[in-house]
């Protein structure tokens, strides 16, 4: 009877996780339709251009959160370089012309037929993954600079080299924030970690003010009705959407900012029509949602049985809660303006697939730990 409960879905499946995860993101389907629509008549003559899309990848990226979920986490720790090479190869990719795909000053695309692929979220996986199988091999001197801290870093610049050249600093920060944050949790010195951050801080302010638009970014988070026609714009509309919104919302597709007020409200700013539609209640519901994901990937990666799958569990959860916090700072007027998506939620195959794939790893990791009881 012990052995039979141990094939049970359940034992694959994490029931709170699941639950979570698939009710961000039919949410997501929905609002991405809500919040699309008339864009999607006026750009491709069909309301369910956006919509129809993201269903597909929803579908891909549960059957991809299955077969993650069903194959053994130890298979990534042999494949971890080739992921690496990979990533890198696709990320210079993009800057070849004709292959890469330009939108909003951006290349970040790579176009196979009608599907677009970003290679930064697979980078992203991969990142986490080498993390974690270099962290677990170097445990017994990990806190000497030379073999656990210094080789993380030199594959973190050359990440953040590539995805500079899109550009896409959102990713780049996220990129760095998970790293270190694994690392910490890998007992890489706190000393060294901190060491470095102040090293880099001369280059941080350079990067900061070597672009006008960047600086003008920065000046218009201070006080965005200085400039409510040009930077300010959007996140003064963002603003605008939560406060109509009130606490209830104005209803499914009733929103008003998402009629060409809004600029992308069905990717960076799927949150403010949210808010607008569904109103705090919604806006509480979903920051529930990924405080519940926090909280299970952590508890899955603080009993992992080993310390590859604590690390990918810990790196896993991390990446989605960071990106989720960024994008809802910047909805809110919390964070500077930055092109990230809301992991579930926003409108994009990439972003969607691989967070759904990560959460299948996730649960493998937790169905080693329902077979071993």
């Amino acid at each position: 009877m012990k052995e039979a409960r141990t094939y049970t879905p359940a034992a694959f499946f994490d029931p709170v996780l699941l639950f979570s995860v698939t009710l961000l993101s039919g949410i997501g389907v929905i609002m991405v339709y809500s919040g699309s629509s008339e864009l999607a008549l006026r750009q491709f003559g069909s309301e369910y251009y956006f919509f129809s899309r993201q269903l597909a990848y929803l579908g891909i990226g549960m059957a991809g959160m299955t077969v993650a979920c069903l194959v053994p986490y130890g298979i990534y720790r042999p494949l971890t370089y080739g992921f690496l090479l990979l990533a890198l190869i696709l990320l210079g990719a993009l800057m070849i012309d004709g292959v890469g795909q330009t939108a909003g000053g951006a290349t970040r695309w790579l176009r196979f037929s009608w599907i677009s692929f970003q290679p930064a979220e697979f980078a992203r996986l991969a990142l986490i993954i080498f993390l974690a199988y270099s962290l677990t091999k170097k445990q017994l001197q990990v806190e000497q600079a030379a073999i656990g801290f210094i080789p993380h870093v030199i594959v973190l610049l050359l990440f953040t080299g590539m995805i500079m050249m899109q550009p896409d600093f959102g990713t780049i920060v996220i990129f760095w924030m998970m790293a270190w944050i694994i690392m910490f949790v890998g007992r890489v010195p706190v000393l060294h970690l901190i060491s470095a951050l102040l090293l880099m801080l001369p280059f941080a302010v350079w990067l900061l003010f070597s672009a006008e638009y960047r600086i003008k970014r920065y000046i218009t988070f201070l006080d965005p009705w200085k400039y409510p026609l040009d930077d300010g714009y959007q996140i003064i509309h963002a603003m605008m959407a939560f406060n109509s919104g009130g606490i209830f919302g104005k209803g499914l597709g009733e929103g008003y900012q998402k009629l060409f007020y809004l600029p992308a409200p069905h990717t960076d700013f799927i949150f403010s029509v949210m808010g607008e539609e569904g109103g705090l209640l919604l806006v509480l519901a979903i920051i529930a949602l990924f405080l519940v994901i926090l909280w299970r990937g952590l508890q899955i990666a603080t009993a992992a049985n080993d310390c590859f799958g604590s690390f990918l569990a810990f790196g896993i959860t991390i990446s989605i809660t960071l990106q989720a916090m960024v994008n809802m700072g910047v909805n809110l007027s919390l964070l500077p303006t930055k092109g990230l998506t809301l992991p579930f939620l926003s409108f994009g195959g990439s972003s969607l697939v691989f967070n759904l794939l990560g959460v299948g790893i996730l649960m493998n990791i937790r169905a080693r730990l329902v077979k071993k009881r």
